[in-house]
């Protein structure tokens, strides 16, 4: 009418997205997977990493990211509610992550020696916002756990300082102690932190080598001073002071290896330094969880030492250990545990820093983050951006924040990336027996076991804490068994060449069960921390993330896993460099959600 056109529904469409159609993207790419070939290792644009990095440098690694001033500290605090039984408690706790370290294990010699970590394992295993979502989760604890540890190893240093009388009570707060408040507490200016972190920003950018070199130094020292403290000790030592063992019963003792647990977090940044190491496929596995048994030993050791030194009631809160040698007219040694805390701080720092840079690079390579992270400076063969980034990152919230006080919100991604990596080596199998025998179904039925048995974890972490009836933890228990029956006895599983994770899927599943028992354990705010954090991150990869990991990039990274005969023989690893069109992600036509 009046020679006007009628717009028509197709004009619609075509001038603005339908609804379905914007979800329709956003599931195709969210459920994306990476797959894995059996070519080559190859990145793109010549920007992949050095392999310098051999067995004693990743075990160093493992063990410089675990142990910090932790092992001075905590091992008297606990011991404080469970006595001599805080033994029992890292026994407990060590055994736990020695499961999580054959998962991790398993895929460290599986997968391509790329970056990566939980993020590719759960990427190739599930879907690309679930891997998005473990980044978002590990990435946090990163950030506030740098910032959090440069401003207690400003502290020690300042103390060290203070031993010397030209400095003694002459440092203000703002130079390192806590920190100067301002604002009603909201700002707390803390100088050092920023510099420390700027100072080991400087030794991560120059190389890995000269990086691996300082953390092999410091955590030889932290090495020598732990077995003095413990040698110096056990001729202090009281048997009697073991008796009674368990004074406040088995409970505290239990709950002590909740606590305690995360004195062990730190083994998995082995498994992000991949691309680096010289024979990846042989070493990791063995610097994984070899790196964790020298934890296991210092740590069973320290205890024995301050529960014999000492009776556990007589503990001090803040410095257990050194008030315990200085009240037996040690007060060296008490000296020797604040150069070690130092040494163990800075390797933990260094380690973090250094584990974040290559997730952020892992991430960029994908197209889920800018492709500045992807850089790789030319000769230094380091992602100075990305390096740079977190160390911009910690030292903004280190000397501005009081970052102790969200300690309580941590821990969320480790046991979130534990529990995914897990889940992982069960889904892998799943997926490498689905590809011939076993249909999609089978594969989806076996991922919701895993979710039942991460839920009844949950749950009966959740009774636990609460001190609720027993009949509903034991409820939750039976839940999560009849989950592993149907794991054992309704599906198959791939037999893996290299190292397997013994046990599979009995390993995995009771990985999975503690790992979301502890998180029950964690303060309310940190569960808070999870939910937003997850809306968070799914609203950034909605509005970027799919947009930008595009499968047809002429320029990509294509993961692949090494040949067999490769992994037997870890030297024959390589990198090719190249640039290929092929098609590096895939929709995963067994994915149902982001689990």
């Amino acid at each position: 009418m009046g020679g006007g056109q009628r717009r028509t529904s197709a004009d619609d469409d075509e001038a603005a997205p339908s609804s379905s159609s914007i979800w329709s993207h956003f599931w195709s790419s969210a459920t994306r997977t990476k797959p894995l070939s059996d070519s080559g290792i190859r990145t793109s644009s010549g920007d992949g990493l050095v392999r310098t990095l051999g067995m004693f440098d990743l075990i160093l690694l493992g063990v410089g990211a675990s142990i910090g001033a932790g092992i001075f500290v905590v091992t008297g605090t606990v011991a404080r509610d469970a006595g001599p039984g805080v033994t029992v408690s890292f026994i407990l706790a060590g055994a736990s992550c020695v499961l999580n370290a054959l998962c991790y294990a398993e895929l460290a010699s599986r997968f391509p020696a790329v970056v990566g970590g939980a993020y590719l394992y759960t990427y190739t295993a599930f879907n690309e916002l679930t891997a998005f979502l473990v980044f978002g989760q590990l990435m946090l604890d990163y950030h506030i756990g740098a910032a959090s540890i440069a401003r207690s190893l400003a502290s020690y240093v300042v103390t060290i300082l203070e031993l010397f009388p030209i400095f003694k009570e002459n440092i203000p707060d703002w130079i390192g102690h806590g920190g100067q408040q301002y604002l009603g507490g909201a700002i707390s200016l803390n100088l050092l932190a920023p510099i420390l972190l700027a100072l080991l920003t400087i030794v991560l950018c120059r190389g890995v080598g000269e990086s691996s070199a300082v953390n092999s130094f410091m955590t030889a020292t932290k090495i020598i001073i732990v077995l003095i403290v413990i040698f110096a000790g056990a001729f202090e030592v009281d048997v009697s002071n073991w008796t009674p063992f368990a004074p406040n019963g088995f409970k505290t003792v239990l709950t002590g290896a909740t606590v305690v647990f995360f004195a062990y977090v730190g083994f998995d940044a082995v498994a992000n330094s991949a691309e680096e190491s010289k024979r990846p496929q042989r070493d990791l596995p063995i610097a994984i969880i070899g790196s964790l048994l020298i934890c296991v030993i210092l740590y069973i050791g320290v205890c024995l030492v301050i529960t014999g030194m000492v009776p556990y009631k007589f503990l001090g809160e803040d410095a257990p250990l050194a008030d315990a040698f200085t009240s037996k007219g040690l007060k060296f040694v008490a000296i020797l545990i604040s150069v070690g805390a130092v040494a163990g701080l800075t390797t933990t720092l260094l380690v973090g820093l250094y584990v974040q840079s290559r997730l952020y690079l892992g991430l960029g390579r994908d197209g889920l983050l800018p492709s500045v992270f992807a850089r790789v400076h030319a000769r230094r063969r380091t992602p100075i951006h990305s390096q740079v980034w977190v160390g911009i990152v910690a030292g903004v919230l280190a000397g501005l924040f009081n970052v102790h006080i969200l300690s309580h919100i941590l821990s969320v991604g480790a046991l979130t990336g534990y529990s995914v990596v897990a889940a992982s080596v069960v889904a892998l199998r799943l997926k490498d027996k689905a590809s011939s025998q076993v249909s999609s179904t089978s594969w989806r039925e076996g991922v919701i076991c895993l979710f039942i048995v991460a839920c009844s974890g949950f749950g009966a972490g959740v009774f636990y804490r609460f001190n609720t009836s027993f009949i509903f933890m034991v409820i939750a228990v039976i839940v999560a068994i009849l989950a592993l029956c149907a794991l054992c006895f309704r599906q198959t599983y791939a037999d893996m060449p290299g190292f397997s994770c013994p046990g599979v899927p009995i390993v995995p599943t009771v990985c999975i069960f503690f790992n979301m028992f502890l998180f029950a354990q964690l303060h309310h705010e940190a569960w808070v921390r999870f939910v937003i954090l997850s809306i968070i991150t799914v609203g950034i990869y909605a509005f970027y993330g799919q947009y930008h990991a595009d499968p047809t990039a002429e320029e990509t990274i294509i993961y692949h896993r090494a040949p067999e005969d490769l992994r037997s023989d870890a030297a024959a690893a390589t990198v090719e460099l190249l640039s290929t069109t092929e098609i590096p992600l895939t929709e995963n036509p067994k994915s149902t959600s982001a689990v």
